[in-house]
């Protein structure tokens, strides 16, 4: 009977792209999905080293941390973020060219920073060069 390694390259349904994993980096999901396909098609005359088990079992869990830690690391930095935006209201800003002016009434938080939207209905995107009073 001949099983082929669980390394070796084996044709069956493609994972789904989630578009949020660059093609060098490995996700929960496909880590898991890695470890159960390896298990399944190991060799049963010849099972994996039990050492190498629990390495990948401890890498597993490693993986697992890491993803909890970066959640906990989000929503701290949310946090921050909107103390921080929650100071601005009722200061004066003004861009760096000095063309908008005026006082904060609400922030917004954006990809690209807090928003802040001032009494005249004037936007401004808070960032170098504004001036805060």
């Amino acid at each position: 009977m001949d099983v082929a390694s669980a390394t070796s390259a084996q044709p069956g349904p493609a994972a789904p792209q989630t578009g949020r994993a660059d093609a060098g980096s490995m996700d929960y999901d496909s880590f898991l999905r890695l470890l159960i396909a390896q298990m399944k098609n190991q060799d049963p005359l010849n099972p994996m080293d039990p050492s190498e088990q629990v390495a990948q079992l401890a890498t597993f869990s490693m993986v697992e941390q890491a993803i909890m830690t970066n959640k906990k690391l989000d929503g701290l930095l949310s946090a921050t973020s909107l103390a921080m935006a929650g100071d601005l209201i009722g200061r004066t800003a003004t861009s760096a060219d000095g063309s908008v002016s005026g006082e904060i009434t609400s922030v917004r938080l954006t990809d690209e920073g807090p928003l802040a939207t001032l009494a005249g209905g004037e936007t401004l995107l808070i960032g170098p060069g504004v001036r805060l009073a």
